[in-house]
């Protein structure tokens, strides 16, 4: 019933609110809160942009960021890790973007991979604003299809760390790719979003039935609501490693 509901409540507001709020205007919710951002936030200040994205988004339009909550647990993901190669799957708007670059140490970088030619263009806007452009390459393409290229095209090694936020039927495939092109290591942490609100039940069911990964999850809420949601941190633990009976 929690995967029916959200799937309505993210429909609602993508498929029927957004649409008719995009003809009214003459843009798109997108540039809406881009130019939210440019002007109540402050150029050079991370912390003010992820909150005048979080203040429009809880107000005016609902929006597919990690957001507030579930970003207290992405910060502390990051934290803990000290990523030094950090891949995002899914930029969106570049709210995640900012939140995790603004935590990298010097000499750490952040790429991030978004489908949507569009949003990548105002992912680029958002880091420019905040004064984290140095810090995040934007990759515009498919995930599978870039993927493989981490390595040869971006003097890729191995990953540190890996946000999935992207579309929910790829975390799985691309966390498999992921493996195949050599890209974790031993340790390498994988965090996803919205494995409970919309769901990502096949992702869910494969790593956490696997010796592989090693699995936490975090319950929290849909971003700028109350329904049920949670992020699941998955460890590599390297391969070899037989699947559970």
């Amino acid at each position: 019933a929690t995967f029916e509901l959200g799937l309505l409540f993210i429909g609602w507001n993508e498929l029927v609110l957004q649409p008719l709020h995009n003809l009214f205007m003459g843009d798109t919710k997108e540039q809406r809160i881009l130019r939210h951002v440019l002007q109540h936030a402050v150029a050079g200040d991370p912390q003010s942009v992820l909150e005048a994205i979080d203040t429009y988004c809880s107000q005016k339009e609902w929006a597919m960021n990690v957001g507030d909550k579930k970003g207290q647990i992405l910060d502390a993901v990051v934290r803990e890790q000290r990523p030094s190669v950090l891949l995002e799957l899914g930029a969106y708007c570049g709210y995640s973007a900012v939140r995790m670059a603004r935590l990298l140490e010097p000499g750490a970088r952040l790429i991030t991979i978004e489908l949507n030619p569009d949003f990548a263009a105002i992912t680029q806007q958002m880091l420019d604003f905040a004064g984290l452009q140095d810090r995040v390459t934007i990759l515009t393409g498919a995930s599978q299809d870039t993927i493989p290229e981490l390595k040869k095209k971006h003097d890729v090694d191995t990953l540190d760390m890996v946000f999935l936020d992207h579309w929910k039927d790829r975390y799985l495939p691309d966390t498999l790719l992921l493996e195949e092109c050599g890209l974790l290591r031993k340790g390498t942490v994988l965090l996803a979003d919205n494995v409970i609100c919309p769901g990502t039940p096949e992702f869910l069911a494969y790593v956490r039935g696997n010796n592989r990964f090693e699995c936490t999850h975090f319950p929290s809420y849909l971003e700028y609501s109350k329904r049920v949601d949670g992020l699941e941190k998955v460890v590599y633990k390297g391969p070899g490693s037989p699947t559970q009976p």
